[in-house]
């Protein structure tokens, strides 16, 4: 039976949310002290089979999962969210590292066009309201290529932040189930892992960029710095708002 084309109703979100988060929390006991590998083996094939997606900024470190994920199924619908406001950098590095891996079904998503032309005509909405921002460029964008997914995998690890330092490897994500294959690895496992498996790293990361994302909101990382405090330098901001469950509560451009 097709799916209707309308909102589902608050109790059945509701209900919805409250089984992502006792499901989640189920499969984090049962993957604790399993490797990345066997952590999306068992999403990719079996918990969600043809439904599960890998979202990826093809960032700083962004080679190693879609390394993983590629030798597991390289036609895992990777999402892109192309913001308009990114590094050309990052552009070619998508290219460079979908022709090594072979990933067949990498998917560009972009902000709706009225909705960047009413609210940031001129391109500098993320000076005066970041939050609004990102909210046009990258959250509703990727609520809405989620649809159909009650699963997504995300790359986050715990030495990113303090705010990830707790970060489970399932975790409830509104009415989904977010898995974080690689949120107990450190940077030098990252680090490692590329080096083994000689992936090109992305080419800003020589030059202090160790998180890339908008151009505009993107600096380099100082000496003893986290390695996300590049971004939304000056400013309390630390996410984007695709991470912030309640952001992803609504889908569409009704956010």
């Amino acid at each position: 039976m097709e799916r209707p084309d309308l909102p589902l109703p608050e109790v059945s979100k509701a209900r919805l949310a409250e089984r992502a988060t006792s499901l989640s929390a189920y499969l984090d006991r049962r993957h604790r002290g399993q490797s990345a590998q066997e952590i999306l083996s068992a999403a990719i094939g079996t918990l969600f089979r043809n439904r599960v997606a890998m979202v990826s900024s093809f960032g700083a470190d962004s080679a190693v999962l879609l390394h993983l994920v590629s030798e597991i199924d390289a036609a895992t619908p990777v999402l892109f969210i192309d913001t308009g406001q990114l590094f050309e950098e990052t552009l070619a590095y998508r290219d460079v590292l979908v022709g090594r891996l072979g990933l067949t079904n990498v998917r560009t998503i972009r902000p709706k066009q009225e909705r960047a032309q009413r609210f940031d005509p001129e391109n500098f909405l993320w000076q005066s309201s970041p939050d609004l921002c990102c909210r046009i460029r990258k959250v509703e964008p990727l609520a809405e290529a989620l649809a159909d997914f009650p699963a997504w995998i995300s790359g986050r690890k715990r030495f990113q932040n303090a705010l990830r330092a707790e970060l489970p490897l399932f975790e409830a994500d509104g009415h989904r189930i977010k898995i974080n294959p690689l949120a107990e690895w450190t940077s030098r496992d990252v680090e490692a892992y590329r080096v083994a498996h000689d992936l090109p790293a992305h080419p800003l990361v020589r030059f202090g960029y160790l998180s890339v994302g908008c151009m505009p909101c993107t600096t380099r990382v100082k000496p003893g710095e986290d390695p996300r405090a590049g971004r939304w330098r000056g400013s309390d901001k630390t996410e984007c708002g695709i991470h912030i469950h309640k952001a992803m509560e609504h889908e569409g451009s009704g956010i």
